[in-house]
């Protein structure tokens, strides 16, 4: 998984609540073995028409909004089915940071397992986000994990967190500044284990 410490990039403003994974990802393309190849379909019921041609009218099919690093909205993103394919599909668009209010916690656990970074901000500074890139082209964020703040050139500098419990904010945190998905915590230990599994596997050796 790919570590994440600062970025800095234009923001799409989703100004809407309840955000589904069908939304996000639509089940009729969750039919890909890989994790690749999904940012196509992102949204995709609302960024193309009935005639498959792109919606001129959804966020990002707008010109000041292509090569977004990072996309905010209102509360409980991420409801619905559990698919991880959500991150995917928003990880393979191009997008690395979410700012929302809440997510709902399958999909933000998702998030962590694939280095997509679930912003946690109240509802005030979300507000003033979506007003800002709704009305500034090319308004853009800077994410920064390390410091665990958000800025922007307007004078913005608020902390944040991933999660609202501090432990796991800390442990989630600490993960995805260093790209380790559970995997990446098991191998951590890879010498520890080999060692117990060598000193077990001479343990149970039959030598009658």
């Amino acid at each position: 998984m790919e570590p994440f410490v600062k970025i800095t990039g234009t923001v799409v403003p989703l100004d809407r609540v309840d955000i589904d994974t069908d939304q996000i990802i639509p089940k009729q393309f969750l039919k890909r073995i890989e994790r690749s190849g999904f940012g196509r379909y992102l949204f995709y019921d609302w960024r193309f028409d009935e005639n498959g041609k792109l919606n001129p009218d959804f966020e990002l099919n707008r010109i000041e909004y292509q090569g977004a690093s990072s996309l905010v909205a209102r509360r409980n993103f991420g409801s619905g089915s559990s698919r991880e394919h959500a991150p995917w599909a928003l990880l393979d668009y191009g997008f690395r940071c979410i700012v929302a209010p809440s997510f709902a916690d399958i999909f933000q656990k998702n998030c962590f397992e694939n280095g997509l970074i679930p912003v946690l901000l109240s509802d005030d500074h979300v507000q003033y986000i979506i007003s800002r890139s709704l009305g500034n082209v090319g308004y853009s964020l800077t994410i920064d994990l390390e410091e665990s703040k958000v800025t922007d050139e307007f004078g913005l500098d608020v902390s944040f967190n991933v999660h609202k419990d501090s432990e796991t904010n800390e442990f989630r945190r600490y993960c995805l500044l260093n790209g380790l998905d559970d995997i990446g915590l098991i191998l951590q230990h890879e010498e520890k284990i080999g060692l117990y599994e060598s000193k077990n596997k001479l343990n149970n050796l039959d030598i009658t």
